[in-house]
């Protein structure tokens, strides 16, 4: 959520004009989100993968991770020069919403199974 909101503070940015200090403070903002994602995100792919095979699924998520924001970055500048970057911004925070939508049902999804799993663990 924190990576969404951080785009709108670019779309504010965007919309005051040259100003160091906002600057500074909206690039330190959107550096600390994505640390706190990425974080997490590592974190998240680390729990996924077998102890055996730790390496290689780590890579292989990892890679898939950057896969759709690689393919897309570049057309990022044609999408600038057709909404200006107010709308640019707008349009990115936006995309974070089906990512929240996602990680909620994916956190629904691992306490199920962490339920199921100590329901089924548990003494009778």
């Amino acid at each position: 959520m924190l990576s969404a909101l951080t785009n709108l503070a670019f779309v504010a940015l965007a919309l005051a004009g040259p100003q160091r200090p906002l600057l500074y403070a909206v690039v330190a903002a959107d550096n600390l989100a994505a640390g706190f994602a990425s974080a997490a995100f590592v974190a998240f792919l680390s729990s996924l993968t077998q102890v055996r095979f730790t390496a290689v699924q780590y890579a292989i998520f990892s890679s898939l991770m950057t896969l759709l924001p690689k393919a897309l970055g570049g057309y990022s500048g044609a999408m600038v020069d057709a909404l200006g970057y107010p709308g640019f911004f707008v349009l990115t925070a936006a995309l974070g919403l089906p990512v929240l939508a996602l990680v909620s049902g994916i956190a629904r999804r691992v306490a199920q199974r962490e339920q199921a799993h100590l329901a089924s663990a548990s003494p009778k």
